[in-house]
């Protein structure tokens, strides 16, 4: 699923990306080499990039 149609960035590239480098959601998109266009994208893009540093957060706990 296209989570940004301006810059065709899918959902599961932004949780890759926000796996790597994390960060708010305009630092996400710099990472994959763009930048928010008209941000209608900018809340839900937030959402998965906060549900992955959970994911994240989570597996460092489990592991320790």
């Amino acid at each position: 699923m296209y989570v940004c149609i301006c810059n065709a960035i899918r959902e599961k590239d932004l949780r890759t990306a926000a796996r790597c480098c994390g960060g708010s959601a305009e630092a996400v998109y710099a990472a994959l080499g763009h930048t928010p266009q008209c941000c209608q994208c900018l809340d839900e893009a937030e959402d998965i990039i906060a549900e992955e540093t959970m994911t994240g957060s989570a597996a460092l706990s489990a592991a320790a």
